[in-house]
């Protein structure tokens, strides 16, 4: 892709002042159809920040060898999740995708190679959320995928490159969890806010507390920090959604938290806004 086409491209998204960056603590997939305090939250920030021209979703269940961008013109709402109930595989978020969007990301990230996807689709860790933010399904929505063979810094860096569409009301969502171990959880307490094993504890206060003083190499080095991080992340895939969100952000900007509560002993809903 040249100049020429990208500035073609780039055309179709009107300018506007700089849009804001999400990170969302996403949680099970039953909040998409309960009614809850994170919802609550979700809907709320939405008022919050300018309705945006298109969304690019990193999501923690796309987790890929290589990148992908969604491509397709309408997205199928993926159901990527066993157990839950009938009412939750009837959801349907019929949200447009935007081609023209997936080319020009896919040329910003260039060189590392990105390659247009026609099957995808949006999975839970997009449409679960975004369903709370944008009932009407009015937004177009194109998906990012996660390079599982890169480390953090890989993805920090990537990050940076999408910046410029900001300006084109584009709003670039991470959707993970900070603390997210599945194997550990404290199934009493489940649906109780605030519950968390020590561990977590520790997790969520440090991590605030890093991302508050922008200290974000130890985030990006998350694997040297601790058995409390160990626990917290077992698996990069929920984690590596905010490491995107915080390449994003520029200095001059302020980074807040809503929805910041432990579920279930090793869940945390902690979602973040920067701009």
């Amino acid at each position: 892709m040249n100049l020429n086409d990208l500035s073609k491209i780039s055309d179709n998204f009107r300018t506007t002042e700089k849009m804001p960056v999400l990170f969302l603590g996403h949680g099970s997939p039953m909040n998409a159809i309960e009614e809850n305090i994170f919802v609550q939250g979700f809907r709320n920030i939405s008022k919050e920040i300018p309705k945006p021209n298109a969304i690019i979703c990193i999501s923690a269940h796309w987790f890929t060898n290589g990148t992908f961008v969604t491509a397709m013109e309408m997205p199928k709402t993926i159901h990527d999740f066993y157990g839950f109930p009938k009412e939750l595989f009837d959801v349907q978020y019929p949200a447009k995708g935007s081609p023209e969007l997936a080319k020009e990301t896919a040329g910003l990230l260039a060189p590392v190679l990105v390659e247009e996807d026609h099957n995808w689709g949006l999975d839970h860790g997009a449409w679960s959320v975004l369903r709370h933010l944008y009932p009407d399904a009015d937004i177009p929505v194109i998906q990012l995928s996660i390079d599982y063979t890169k480390p953090p810094q890989y993805h920090f860096d990537l990050a940076k490159k999408l910046s410029k569409l900001r300006e084109k009301g584009i709003l670039i969502i991470g959707s993970g969890n900070i603390v997210h171990n599945l194997r550990l959880i404290d199934w009493k307490n489940i649906d109780t806010v605030g519950a968390g094993w020590d561990w977590a504890i520790e997790a969520r206060e440090k991590t605030n507390n890093w991302l508050l003083e922008g200290d974000f190499q130890k985030l990006i080095d998350y694997q040297k920090q601790g058995s409390f991080l160990q626990y917290a992340v077992p698996t990069p895939d929920h984690f590596l959604p905010m490491i995107y969100n915080l390449g994003l952000k520029e200095k001059s900007e302020e980074l807040s938290f809503f929805n910041d509560a432990l579920i279930g002993g090793s869940l945390s809903m902690t979602s973040l806004r920067i701009g």
